[in-house]
């Protein structure tokens, strides 16, 4: 056998096995660093700037049900036809949910939109979590949080809608 074909032999075998691989994980993050503090709710959390500054951090382009009987938990029984006592049961749910992932000392990274805060003054963002995912696709994915986009800030808009509609498909948390 020739060189030639032995060179040949060796750089489609090597070729062969580089296809079969996955990519490596994706190593750039997206957004600013901030260490998680505390979560305040399903779609609300609190946490620290590199450069030391607190941020009250609401998520883009999704709603979770409220947790305390106020008058948006008034109003979103009254919407979905649901119980107040239900809309605070699946807002308690969405909290845990949020804890479980976003402990204290968590760093996660924070993308805004065109707007970036809320007339609250809350930091309005995309949040991506250490191992690629977005926080918020997460939330709708599972059913803890439904779409609610608020333009400008459509970046994600048919992503997140996409996950709205596999929750539903499959009766995944608030769509049971």
């Amino acid at each position: 056998m020739s060189k030639r074909i032995i060179y040949l032999l060796v750089g489609l075998t090597a070729l062969l096995l580089a296809c079969g691989k996955n990519p490596p994980p994706q190593t750039e993050r997206k957004g600013e660093p901030c260490v998680v503090e505390r979560v305040l709710d399903g779609d609300t959390f609190v946490c620290k700037l590199q450069n030391g500054q607190e941020e009250k951090v609401r998520l883009i382009g999704v709603d979770t049900p409220e947790s305390s009987a106020n008058q948006k938990a008034h109003r979103d029984a009254e919407r979905s036809g649901r119980s107040l006592e239900e809309i605070i049961s699946m807002g308690k749910e969405a909290k845990a949910f949020t804890q479980s992932i976003l402990k204290k000392g968590t760093t996660v990274y924070l993308e805004t939109d065109v707007q970036k805060r809320d007339k609250y003054g809350r930091l309005l963002a995309y949040v991506w979590l250490e191992d690629g995912r977005m926080l918020n696709k997460v939330l709708v994915e599972e059913g803890y949080a439904q779409v609610y986009t608020v333009p400008p800030n459509v970046k994600y808009q048919d992503i997140l809608l996409a996950a709205q509609r596999k929750a539903v498909q499959q009766k995944k948390g608030m769509w049971r």
